[in-house]
């Protein structure tokens, strides 16, 4: 019963939370538009030509896993890492963070890969991607830092006093304290008995996570690293060209928001619905963009690229046991 409950929770609040801010956003929006626009104004050539390249976003992610677990002795088929990867983006929807642990498994159980030494794989890979979205940022910060002093200041940020904060005396007290706290608790955790029983698992997910290093070619991660982000940036970016409103939009305009979206589906909620549809309305509307049409953007965009998602999943459902089946 507890165990229903737990799931139960897991899926109902960050649904919850997504809907109630996807509520606020669109409190006093006219939702008649939407189809309107989506039936007879959108360009469906372009938003194929987005879609296109959500895909291959997640074909070389496969790639790219693939690469990361060679060093470890695993060679999975290369469809189930790509069918994997389109899985675990549908298993988000349910669940955030879901997607992660349901692709391990899917290789766990086609391929025979430890579960805990792809799941350091991918432990390694989303520290990659915060290494990307933070270089990104720094990018769209530095070439467009005016806009983002005013979205700071639209949404009640004030960015001076996160300065003052930063370069405080105390504010650094509380984080070597915090720190200590950590280690601490490190160290009277490995006293404690079951420390040994967990101790295996710890050390193979480390194991994945440094498998980094013994990539046979960095080059070629370096490559699939690059074309996934910028698929990723380039399935927003050529959206625009979908609507009149924001066809006259700029690629840094574009880099700006994709920054924004970004970090805003770090918040838990299915496939960021909510914070992300607030970031790029915020946005766009700091870049001359009605807010209504900002609205209906951020509304049909997500919509579709969640129904792509969606597919993908499904397509993964069917194929994994089709490819994997024994003869």
């Amino acid at each position: 019963m507890k165990k229903l409950l737990k799931k139960t929770l897991q899926f109902a609040i960050p649904l919850l939370f997504g809907s109630a801010i996807m509520v606020w956003v669109y409190r006093d929006f006219d939702f008649s538009k939407v189809g309107r626009v989506l039936w007879y104004e959108m360009n469906w050539w372009w938003m194929l030509a987005s879609l296109v390249f959500g895909v291959f976003s997640h074909i070389f992610r496969g790639w790219r896993w693939k690469q990361t677990l060679e060093p470890l002795g695993a060679y999975p088929q290369t469809a189930n890492c790509v069918n994997a990867v389109f899985l675990s983006y549908a298993a988000n929807l349910l669940i955030p963070r879901l997607g992660e642990v349901s692709r391990c498994g899917v290789l766990s159980k086609y391929d025979g890969v430890s579960f805990t030494k792809s799941l350091g794989t991918v432990v390694t890979e989303r520290l990659i991607d915060s290494l990307c979205v933070g270089l990104i940022t720094a990018v769209a910060i530095f070439t467009q830092l005016g806009v983002f002093k005013s979205f700071f200041k639209e949404t009640g940020t004030d960015l001076d006093s996160i300065t003052d904060v930063l370069t405080s005396p105390q504010f650094y007290i509380i984080l070597f304290s915090v720190i200590g706290i950590g280690i601490l608790l490190y160290f009277l955790v490995r006293a404690l008995s079951f420390f040994e029983k967990v101790k295996g698992v710890v050390l193979n997910i480390w194991t994945g996570v440094i498998s980094l290093k013994d990539v046979r070619s960095k080059t070629l991660f370096i490559l699939y690293t690059f074309l996934i982000w910028f698929c990723y940036f380039m399935q927003f970016y050529v959206a625009f060209f979908c609507f009149d409103f924001t066809g006259n939009l700029t690629f840094l305009a574009g880099l700006v928001m994709f920054v924004a979206g970004s970090i805003a589906v770090i918040v838990p909620t299915p496939n960021g619905a909510g914070p992300w549809h607030f970031a790029i309305i915020s946005m766009m509307i700091l870049y001359g963009v009605d807010a209504e049409n900002a609205g209906i953007f951020a509304l049909i965009v997500h919509g579709i690229q969640t129904f792509l998602v969606i597919l993908l999943g499904i397509y993964a459902t069917v194929a994994l046991p089709l490819i994997n089946k024994k003869t």
